[in-house]
């Protein structure tokens, strides 16, 4: 009883801490150590702060898409104007990244290529993400004979080669950009719909869905507010490496011809045409469209591995 006493007294220093039970000792020590707890995507964010090599290609990408906008702006000569007396100039205080064969400015180039090129890889992967998850999303969640039915649509697509079907919808509806997005997109949402589909497929059956359907939820606002948001990580990922591949196909379309048409310019273009130069010495004009498209898909490639490891749920603190 004195010792009950005694600790109703707010632990008066008189008392010897041998005389509180342990839990009372750590109480003041929880309370210091405590912290907020943090939901899902801030725990994510930080996370994907801690992977050094994917905020690299975070601030690439952001500093890439600034210059995109501004880039042109900030040099004096217009994309398209020409000048034959600065024929193949080498980078210099006038010309940062040099001319090309009709003296345009290759900076200028640079940047206007990257609009085009960055504009088709995101439409492409909003493309894919909108047809994939309702695709995906549908098959999944029906099952039985839907389901059945719609895989073997998919299946059908994918055996297809997807760079040839690419290359006759270009060469039947002609070059332009619309085309290359329209092109990209017709096969390009498969991959998006098997990832949606394997979620719905796991998610359906948890106690969420279940108890939405004992209500009486109907299927479309099941799929809008319990499925799709729970699969956002996987669709959020296979998004970042949608955009790389999208900037690939639409410079090698470009390269071969088929993509952005003169005057304008995307970087395959400026490669394609900078290739029959290159052993004249010209080696500023096939460098910077190159460099700037590997580095733009390693950027994309680090920042894919580092979100999925970022939004792995079970590598949640």
């Amino acid at each position: 009883m004195a010792v009950r006493k005694l600790q109703e007294t707010n632990h008066s220093p008189d008392i010897p801490e041998s005389w509180f039970s342990p839990l009372e000792k750590n109480e003041g020590d929880a309370e210091v150590v405590s912290r907020p707890s943090l939901s899902y995507w801030q725990d994510a964010w930080h996370r994907l702060m801690g992977n050094k090599l994917a905020m690299i290609g975070l601030v690439f990408l952001a500093v890439l898409s600034i210059m995109a906008v501004i880039g042109p702006m900030l040099s004096p000569y217009d994309v398209t104007k020409q000048n034959l007396l600065n024929q193949n100039m080498p980078p210099s205080s006038a010309h940062w990244f040099g001319t090309d064969e009709l003296g345009r400015d290759v900076f200028s180039r640079t940047w206007y290529g990257a609009r085009i090129s960055l504009f088709v890889g995101i439409a492409a992967a909003l493309i894919d993400f909108f047809i994939g998850v309702v695709y995906g999303g549908v098959a999944g969640y029906k099952g039985g004979r839907t389901d059945h039915a719609m895989m073997r649509v998919i299946e059908v697509l994918y055996g297809l080669p997807y760079l040839l079907v690419v290359i006759l919808i270009s060469v039947v509806m002609g070059p332009s950009l619309a085309t290359i997005i329209l092109a990209l997109s017709v096969t390009g949402w498969i991959g998006m719909a098997r990832i949606v589909r394997g979620q719905v497929l796991q998610l359906k059956n948890y106690e969420f869905v279940l108890a939405s359907k004992t209500f009486g939820t109907k299927t479309r606002r099941i799929i809008r507010k319990n499925l799709l948001p729970n699969t956002m990580g996987p669709i959020i990922v296979q998004m970042t490496l949608t955009v790389p591949s999208a900037i690939f196909a639409e410079a090698f379309l470009s390269f071969l011809g088929l993509g952005i048409q003169p005057p304008f310019a995307s970087w395959g273009s400026m490669a394609s045409d900078a290739l029959p130069v290159i052993l004249s010495g010209h080696w500023w004009r096939l460098f910077f469209p190159a460099f700037f498209i590997s580095l733009t898909m390693f950027s994309f490639n680090v920042l894919g591995d580092g979100l999925q490891d970022a939004l792995d749920p079970k590598l949640r603190r």
